[in-house]
C-alpha cells in the first residue's frame, strides 16, 4: 500500500506539473518586444471595448502597465510569471516582467490579465526608478466595471489603481499582493 500511495502522489504531481506547463503560454521564449506589444494591444482593446470607463481612466493616468497574461500555478509551493509593457500616452516606453513565489495551502493553476494605472506622476516615477517594484498598500483594487465611476477625488487619493480581469483557471481569486515588477529587455 505504501508503494501505491507513493506512486499515486508522484502521478498526481507529474500530472499537475504537465497541466501547469501546458497552460503556460505567457511569452517565455517568444519573439520579444513585438509579441509583447501585440498582446498588450489586444489586452488594451479588450479592456476598453468590454469596460468603456477604463479608457477614460487610462486617459487620466500618467502611465499604464498592461500585463496581458500572468500564469500562476501552485501545489503547496507556487509562483506566477508574466510579461507586459508600460505605456505613457499610449506609447510603449518599457517592458516588465511580473513574478511571485508563494508557499502555503494552494493547489491549481490560473491565468489572468491585469493593468496598473499610475494616477500621479510621482507614482509613475517611483515605479520606473525602482529596481524591482512590489505591489504595496498604496494600490487600490477596482473591478473593470468601476472604471467609469472612479472619480477625480479617488485617483488623487489612490496613486495606483489595479484592475484584474480575464481570470481563467482552478485557483480561486487573483491578487497582485507579493508580485514584483522588474524592467526587462525582451
Amino acid at each position: 500500500m505504501i508503494i501505491g500511495t507513493d506512486l499515486s502522489r508522484r502521478g498526481l504531481l507529474a500530472g499537475f506539473g504537465a497541466l501547469a506547463l501546458a497552460g503556460c503560454n505567457n511569452g517565455v521564449g517568444s519573439n520579444g518586444a513585438a509579441e509583447i506589444d501585440a498582446r498588450v494591444d489586444a489586452t488594451q482593446a479588450f479592456l476598453f471595448d468590454r469596460y468603456p470607463g477604463t479608457q477614460d481612466l487610462a486617459n487620466r493616468a500618467s502611465g499604464v502597465l498592461y500585463m496581458p497574461l500572468v500564469t500562476e500555478a501552485g501545489f503547496g509551493i507556487g509562483g506566477s510569471f508574466g510579461r507586459g509593457a508600460l505605456r505613457i500616452q499610449g506609447v510603449t516606453v518599457d517592458y516588465y516582467s511580473a513574478t511571485r513565489a508563494t508557499i502555503g495551502f494552494q493547489i491549481g493553476a490560473q491565468q489572468y490579465a491585469h493593468a496598473l494605472f499610475f494616477m500621479t506622476p510621482e507614482a509613475l516615477e517611483g515605479f520606473r526608478r525602482s529596481s524591482g517594484w512590489a505591489v504595496g498598500a498604496d494600490v487600490r483594487y477596482a473591478t473593470p466595471e468601476q472604471g467609469a465611476s472612479i472619480g477625480k477625488d479617488t485617483t488623487e487619493l489612490d496613486p495606483v489603481i489595479a484592475l484584474v480581469f480575464g481570470q481563467q483557471g482552478l485557483i480561486a481569486g487573483a491578487t497582485l499582493g507579493g508580485i514584483k515588477y522588474t524592467r526587462i529587455i525582451p
